[in-house]
């Protein structure tokens, strides 16, 4: 393989192997003395946007004593409330969504939205993910959980102007039948971004070793598996907001396909045809 070219569960703030500020003071609940028993309601209360309150205003809330409030936090492993900042900021670089700063700046927003893309667009090698896809015998595209919606839509987009794309898992499917006719001269994407799931890395190098040519399009906390790809398409999703940022993925989906769709031409084209004339003779479309 060449080196890469490049239910309504309230969320555990863990960061790999340190307990969440909630594990934490259920593990000290015993310990603490009434006022911080009410103090750690309030933080739980509020986990959700913690990070936007000042440590008074968390006191205040929760009608105890800065001193009272500064105690809890030494009582639950943390030096002060800037450290309970840094650790959620910490947790949310994982992908759980945790509100870090306060309400959004639209306009900020947006603005980091298209410097993102844009810098996405200008580091990653698309032109040699165009040659794979466009050349491939067929094309597997293979995405869960957040990942899946990424996966779908370049799938749908892929199968617009190349035949013979597929999409994995399907509802209710696993990927064992998918992958197991996989060879040379065929082409998987797989669409990792984080919060994989535990069996993201075994499929991946079982995809890689079936002899396919492997597209990795993912956030940087792939790397480890970039190993397996013939081209890793870097794609942070990070944002300042609760959750993760999709924008730049789904416009890295849009060039891939319109790269494929120039680089097939007349074929695509004529597909592309073909297609519309189905829609309208089975009246699926406006």
């Amino acid at each position: 393989m060449s080196t890469p070219s490049s239910s309504t569960t309230r969320p555990t703030t863990r960061t790999a192997g340190v307990p969440g500020i909630e594990e934490r003071i259920v593990a000290r609940q015993h310990e603490l003395s009434p006022q911080e028993r009410r103090a750690a309601q309030t933080l739980l209360d509020h986990l959700d946007d913690l990070a936007t309150y000042r440590a008074a205003e968390l006191a205040a809330l929760a009608g105890v004593s800065k001193a009272t409030m500064s105690r809890l936090f030494r009582s639950l492993g943390f030096a002060g409330f800037e450290e309970v900042r840094d650790h959620l900021r910490d947790v949310r670089t994982t992908g759980v969504p945790l509100r870090t700063e306060g309400l959004a700046d639209v306009q900020g927003h947006a603005a980091r939205e298209a410097a993102a893309i844009a810098g996405v667009l200008h580091r990653a090698p698309v032109g040699d993910a165009v040659a794979v896809l466009a050349g491939a015998r067929r094309v597997l595209v293979i995405g869960w959980r957040n990942s899946h919606p990424v996966a779908l839509h370049l799938r749908q987009q892929l199968a617009q102007v190349r035949p013979d794309v597929r999409l994995a898992p399907l509802p209710g499917q696993v990927v064992g039948e998918e992958i197991a006719d996989l060879r040379s001269g065929d082409a998987v994407v797989m669409v990792g971004f984080r919060r994989r799931p535990s069996g993201f890395g075994p499929v991946l190098a079982a995809v890689a070793a079936s002899g396919a040519d492997v597209v990795l399009l993912a956030d940087p906390t792939a790397a480890p598996h970039a190993r397996h790809a013939r081209v890793w398409l870097e794609c942070p999703v990070g944002t300042t907001l609760a959750f993760d940022s999709y924008a730049a993925a789904m416009s890295v989906v849009s060039v891939l396909a319109d790269g494929v769709h120039a680089a097939l031409g007349r074929p695509a084209r004529d597909r592309v045809s073909s297609i519309v004339s189905s829609y309208r003779r089975l009246g699926e479309v406006e």
